[in-house]
């Protein structure tokens, strides 16, 4: 009885998670979008990172 209370709660026709499909990589946007960017954004938050931890060091040795 509650299997069917339960089983009544899934929309249908909405994409589930094991409806995905593997990424295809496929034109140069694919790999810009799925590939370069996250890697330039990952190396940019480390470099911003450093820079705020530098800027945090050198505020303490001020005062």
């Amino acid at each position: 009885m509650i299997f069917l209370f339960f089983l009544l709660q899934i929309p249908q026709g909405v994409p589930h998670p094991d409806d995905s499909e593997p990424l295809l990589l496929q034109t140069p946007f694919d790999y810009i979008f799925y590939v370069v960017l996250p890697v330039l954004f990952l190396i940019g938050g480390y470099f911003w990172w450093r820079r705020k931890k530098k800027e945090k060091k050198k505020a303490r040795m001020i005062n």
